[in-house]
């Protein structure tokens, strides 16, 4: 019996295979037992188009993306969006700050400070994906299914594309730019609430609690530290000076 490594993206009903492949290079696409749809109609579809579908948010095009497709990238991605949040929060640290003296030790103060808003942009995404399993843990426990860690992580870590937007909306700095950070927070935080619901096929309103219980652990532990780094000012005031 063939395995059954698909999902159909529409019903999300078990597909052994996307296409037939017939002589002479004649492909067809499958179609589900279930539904009566194409298992994927998404393969013959340009990136571009698949891209535009899942920025809505569309249940089939995350399917597509999270069952359907090899991609392995979410590592690469991780990294790339914690840069990208790294760099908006040391450019609100620097502010206006300027040095005329190109060998001010100050210029290698802002590198360490570089590093440092990239180790808490990445301490806080390990907090809020704790968070998201902290909620979702129990509810699967309880319904008796257990938790697909891998997959629910990956979707995770690849549904935080959007805050590359943060790079052009950092660049092309205007009167609205918190406006437009707030949009892309928001714009992330929906994402991973669909990935989550197309992982583990449940329902909008468990998505949406996972994800605002991360948001709420993640927020508590950054206020945290926020406050005690206020704290290590106050008591060590020579060092910041």
């Amino acid at each position: 019996m063939a395995e059954l490594a698909f999902k159909c993206i529409e019903c999300n009903e078990d597909a052994s295979e996307l296409h037939r492949d017939y002589s002479n290079g004649i492909l067809k696409i499958t179609i589900c037992k279930s539904c009566a749809k194409p298992v994927d109609k998404y393969i013959e579809y340009d990136p571009v188009i698949i891209l535009i579908d899942a920025i809505l948010c569309k249940i089939q095009a995350f399917r597509h993306i999270l069952f359907n497709t090899e991609i392995n990238i979410h590592w690469k991605l991780c990294i790339f969006c914690l840069l990208c949040e790294a760099y908006l929060r040391w450019s609100q640290l620097q502010g206006s700050e300027v040095t005329s003296d190109p060998a001010d030790i100050i210029r290698y103060t802002k590198e360490w400070d570089f590093y440092g808003m990239f180790a808490l942009a990445a301490l806080e995404l390990a907090v809020y994906c704790v968070g998201v399993l902290a909620v979702l843990w129990p509810v699967q426990w309880l319904h008796g299914c257990s938790l697909k860690l891998t997959p629910l992580l990956k979707a995770l870590l690849l549904s935080c594309y959007g805050k590359v937007l943060l790079i052009p909306a950092v660049i092309w700095e205007h009167d609205y730019s918190p406006l437009c950070f707030r949009l892309i927070r928001l714009f992330v935080l929906t994402s991973n609430t669909q990935a989550i619901r197309v992982i583990l096929n449940c329902s909008r309103r468990l998505s949406v609690l996972a994800v605002f219980g991360g948001l709420l652990l993640e927020t508590c532990v950054s206020d945290s530290l926020h406050h005690l780094q206020l704290s290590s000012h106050d008591y060590l005031p020579d060092l910041y000076t």
